[in-house]
């Protein structure tokens, strides 16, 4: 399960809304919803249409912003981010959405995903005189669309993104503006909704549910989405693309009351699961999943497996995931506090247990002692992906395929590793299956690239400003 990985980097949630006289408060309420994105800091800055407050802190949600520290951010837009932090990259500084002022006024920058060309444009733009204040790839972005030039402010946006690559979901405001950007690939999901004459806008549909607002549509893939007091524009800064949604959005991250494209996690993971059956039988007396990103994965097998799906594992409600904590010490612990096998249940059977995924396989063959050590006969361990053999470039910060159980080790290899007594993984095929059938936007797939080792971008290109041109 992704608890185990090192150093994971901006897997983030971002929230805005426009026209509504209470927006920082609507602001909490969809990050709240999208807290499982990330636990390590938040922030919202709001505007009045002329001034521009912000307010961030380190925690969760409920540790960073009181009623009365809500009660300050009076304004009727707002944009919100929460996010977790690698060990030595938790600074106050970086913790968004960043906010920059200037004599021409405000702008505040929320972002979830990687830049994979933020280290060339950083050098390039410190040889040219500026001074970056944190080690965030989003203030690259920044930097760009205020050297730009005299030029609208969407214009300067759409320059500024045609040159950064990689994967990015962007809420950027200004005092009387709102812009939303997907890029071109569309490999982070952001969704627009409204409530009555308010837009909203989100990682995730699940947080228009706890404000009571209405799905509209996704940002496309290179869109930008300008909202202000005359309603909403739709602009294009990058020709379409085939869209490539990460898969592991579907797999790990969203929440199962979301939906990704018109697709529902909950009923994608199902599929997971009932392919994974399939592709995967075993003789077992009952299955259980890990909760709770494994649980829709779980239930789906044990009805295409026709065993009876069982609560073998009791999640502790009041730790956070283990894959959020910025230190592999806190990460160890974590998982001791979190997790308890259920005797009852598991005591003299054979255990099919479902996971999403593997990627270090310490915290596997901890659940897999776990259920043994409570009387479990047999462990079948069976995950809902393939195996992760190949490093992410956009957001999921595993950057190299040493911390990879799976680009070092055999599935024979892995089995006896985490203690199993067998092992199988979902296949690519039966992955694109479980999550696009039926979704003709998405006919190819999403990006796989940690599973195949396919990238749907370069990675680290030579990128060159355009002002350099001159």
């Amino acid at each position: 399960m992704l608890g185990e990985i090192k150093g994971l980097n901006e897997e983030c949630g971002i929230f805005g809304v426009w026209g509504h006289p209470e927006s920082a408060q609507l602001t909490y309420y969809g990050l709240h919803a999208l807290q499982h994105r990330g636990q390590e800091g938040a922030g919202i800055v709001t505007s009045d249409g002329e001034q521009m407050k912000v307010a961030k802190g380190h925690g969760l949600i409920n540790d960073v912003f009181s009623q009365d520290r809500l009660d300050e951010l009076d304004g009727s837009a707002s944009i919100g981010h929460v996010r977790y932090a690698t060990a030595g990259d938790g600074s106050y500084e970086n913790i968004q959405p960043l906010m920059f002022r200037s004599q021409t006024g405000g702008l505040a920058l929320a972002h979830n995903g990687n830049l994979v060309n933020a280290q060339a444009l950083k050098g390039q733009l410190e040889a040219q005189g500026s001074i970056l204040q944190t080690t965030s790839d989003t203030e690259v972005v920044a930097h760009l669309i205020k050297r730009a030039g005299h030029v609208p402010v969407d214009e300067a946006i759409c320059q500024a993104l045609s040159m950064i690559k990689g994967a990015y979901a962007f809420l950027m405001m200004t005092e009387d503006k709102l812009f939303v950007a997907n890029d071109p690939r569309g490999l982070r999901p952001l969704s627009i909704g409204y409530l009555g004459d308010s837009w909203v806008v989100s990682s995730e549909t699940c947080a228009f549910d706890i404000i009571g607002a209405t799905y509209e549509r996704e940002v496309k893939p290179g869109e930008l989405v300008v909202i202000d007091k005359n309603g909403l524009e739709s602009k294009r800064f990058a020709a379409p693309i085939q869209r490539t949604l990460c898969s592991m959005e579907h797999v790990y991250f969203s929440r199962p009351d979301s939906n990704l494209d018109g697709k529902n996690v909950h009923a994608s993971r199902k599929r997971m699961g009932k392919a994974l059956a399939d592709e995967a039988p075993v003789e077992a007396d009952v299955v259980t999943g890990v909760p709770d990103s494994s649980i829709s994965a779980a239930i789906g097998y044990a009805e295409a497996a026709g065993l009876p799906y069982e609560l073998g594992l009791i999640k502790n409600r009041y730790v956070g995931r283990t894959f959020i904590q910025p230190s592999q010490e806190l990460r160890e612990q974590g998982v001791k506090m979190k997790l308890s096998a259920v005797r009852g249940i598991v005591e003299g059977k054979r255990v099919v247990m479902v996971d999403d995924s593997i990627v270090r396989g310490t915290t596997s063959r901890r659940i897999v002692k776990m259920l043994k050590e409570a009387g479990a006969l047999e462990v079948h361990v069976r995950i809902a992906s393939p195996p992760i053999e190949n490093p992410c470039y956009y957001g999921i910060d595993t950057s190299t395929s040493g911390e990879l159980i799976a680009a070092n080790s055999s599935v024979e290899e892995i089995e006896k590793q985490i203690g199993a007594d067998s092992l199988s993984y979902l296949s690519v095929d039966g992955l694109n299956q479980s999550i696009y059938e039926g979704n003709e936007s998405l006919e190819h797939g999403g990006c796989m690239a940690c599973f195949t080792g396919n990238y749907p971008t370069e990675i680290y290109p030579n990128t060159v400003l355009p002002y350099e041109k001159a």
